[in-house]
């Protein structure tokens, strides 16, 4: 086991506006796609979230105000 500890990042440790223009995409709505696309969109980010159209995740991305998108089956 090592012995280094756990670096705890912060808003001050970052520079926000590097993400600024940028969009990301995000495939999936599940517990780590849902967790990535809100923080993103949260920290400021365009999000663009592609999941099969007409399923439950897609309903509940676009409940949350996120930009959803098809994608092939």
């Amino acid at each position: 086991m090592s012995d280094e500890s756990v670096r705890v990042y912060y808003d001050a440790d970052t520079d926000r506006s590097r993400l600024d223009g940028r969009t990301f995409g995000i495939v999936g709505y599940g517990s780590q796609g849902h967790a990535h696309a809100l923080n993103l969109r949260d920290s400021g980010a365009k999000v663009i979230v592609g999941l099969r159209a007409g399923g439950k995740s897609a309903e509940r991305a676009k409940a949350a105000g996120l930009d959803v998108r098809p994608v092939a089956a």
